[in-house]
């Protein structure tokens, strides 16, 4: 009979102990995946036409837009983004832009000959030299901004331009972080009411398309400035 009672005690633990070994992610799912091999663009493409123009080279190990431009800006033109399509997702990669430069990080990116840009239809986290900026002063499109969304906190802290930045982007289920430099300075939840009524006051307002994909590439912008990029890696959650 104490027997019986111990087995009956034990069966709803083992029971959870196989349920929760179910559980867990087969294979290398959630994993860290590299999308930078730091010699190639290999698993990178250019948004909308091909190939990958001579903006854009590798270098010692960075992914470099606009090499040599300083201070110039040499014109907006498209952004290359990763041939994979990313959903829920936790990416990072490190920075260094030029003295007042523009740059950003889309995510979601839908790519359609009705879109010219990568921005039509893919949120942006903003990549900004925010001291020296020459192109934005508006607080919602500021470094780590949700461009023309939301603000980050003021407690942010940007390194100077021309050293190296660390980027960290969580999407979710609709719930939005966004890190620089370990700090998480911004989180929001796409699609709710407060998001709406943004999205409603915004340059995306007649843009039905953005933000409307749960899934899409991810791309970094060119927009005329000098930016390098390193140490870039997602993992899908």
């Amino acid at each position: 009979m104490k027997n019986l009672k111990l087995l009956l005690l034990l069966l709803p633990l083992t029971i959870a102990s196989i349920s929760c070994s179910g559980d867990k992610p087969a294979n290398n799912e959630f994993e860290w995946i590299t999308l930078f091999d730091g010699q190639s663009f290999d698993g990178w493409q250019m948004y909308g036409e091909d190939p990958i123009t001579d903006r854009w080279m590798v270098e010692n190990g960075t992914i470099i837009c606009n090499k040599g431009a300083g201070e110039t800006n040499k014109g907006f033109r498209r952004s290359i983004m990763t041939n994979q399509k990313f959903g829920n997702f936790e990416f990072e990669m490190e920075y260094k832009i030029a003295k007042g430069g523009n740059s950003g990080l889309m995510y979601h990116v839908v790519e359609d000959t009705a879109y010219n840009h990568d921005y039509v239809t893919g949120p942006e986290y903003q990549i900004l030299d925010d001291e020296f900026s020459r192109s934005e002063s508006k607080a919602n499109k500021m470094v780590a901004s949700s461009y023309d969304m939301y603000v980050p906190a003021e407690t942010k802290k940007p390194k100077p331009f021309n050293e190296w930045n660390k980027v960290r982007l969580v999407y979710k289920n609709g719930h939005v972080e966004h890190w620089l430099n370990g700090e998480k300075v911004l989180e929001f939840q796409e699609g709710d009411e407060d998001w709406k009524e943004r999205k409603a006051n915004s340059k995306w307002r007649n843009l039905d398309v953005w933000g409307a994909s749960k899934s899409g590439h991810i791309s970094l912008q060119d927009h005329g400035d000098e930016i390098a990029f390193r140490n870039i890696r997602v993992k899908s959650l």
